[in-house]
């Protein structure tokens, strides 16, 4: 079974990034499963339903998220609904959505970190309470970590190794070098990157960013222009098993139009 996971996708030229891109991915490689990253979708910050079935549609099985999912309101009602959007799972309890997902015989699970981040619950208890709660759970599982630290995150990846299929960092929208299988059979990569502009910083427009950071004075940052890079990698997986066969990284660009 082969999974491609996209980093996080940027406004509306990560949008058609993932439209322009993602289907002849899937054809190209026998894709089984796409997850997505879609927590700064709409414009550049957070998901509404609209853009979540934007990405849907476009060939994406499961939308991810992180600390950016509540970010527009509209969208808190349909992470109890029919839409295969995650949030993730350790937050506290009672939190509307929920952090996992079950497709194509994939168990998809959703982490925020919490070094450099917030006071959320920890990812590392909040997995071992589901694995051992989802007695009947398939053996394919994915785990998309979004966090800051990339010594939570390789932390994580050796902590379930074994146990899960891959753990996929996101987050920083800088995708990292460091894809490959850990000893015991789990697929593991810091950050995946992002599907958003290239010639932006993290997404957003370049100038006001640089403006912000010589003046410190806050303003709204808008997301960059022009042509658009698509991070992902693809995991390659024992359906049996669930032990990962191979990682690789595809990272593609989209011409400006």
């Amino acid at each position: 079974m082969r999974i491609l996971m996209v980093g996080d996708v940027i406004g509306r030229p990560g949008r058609r990034a993932v439209g322009a891109l993602v289907p002849s991915l899937r054809r190209e490689y026998g894709v089984a499963l796409v997850i997505a990253n879609g927590e700064n979708a709409a414009g550049g910050l957070g998901l509404t339903k609209a853009t979540a079935e934007e990405l849907l549609g476009c060939g994406v099985d499961v939308i991810s998220s992180g600390n950016h999912i509540w970010d527009q309101k509209e969208i808190v009602p349909a992470l109890d609904g029919e839409l295969a959007i995650l949030r993730p799972l350790n937050y506290p309890p009672g939190v509307p959505g929920r952090g996992y997902w079950i497709k194509e015989g994939v168990l998809v699970v959703n982490l925020v970190g919490r070094t450099f981040m917030a006071n959320y619950d920890c990812p590392f208890r909040a997995m071992d309470q589901l694995l051992a709660e989802l007695a009947d759970r398939p053996p394919v599982v994915i785990i998309d970590f979004h966090a800051e630290a990339t010594s939570e995150k390789v932390a994580l990846g050796q902590y379930l190794d074994g146990r899960v299929s891959a753990v996929l960092g996101t987050h920083t929208h800088v995708g990292t070098v460091d894809a490959r299988l850990l000893p015991k059979g789990t697929a593991y990569i810091t950050d995946v990157g992002m599907t958003g502009p290239l010639d932006s910083v993290i997404g957003d427009d370049a100038d006001a960013v640089i403006r912000r950071f010589l003046t410190q004075i806050p303003h709204r940052l808008s997301v960059g222009k022009g042509s658009v890079i698509l991070n992902s990698v693809l995991v390659e997986v024992e359906e049996s098993t669930g032990r990962a066969k191979s990682i690789i990284r595809i990272d593609k660009e989209v011409e400006e139009r």
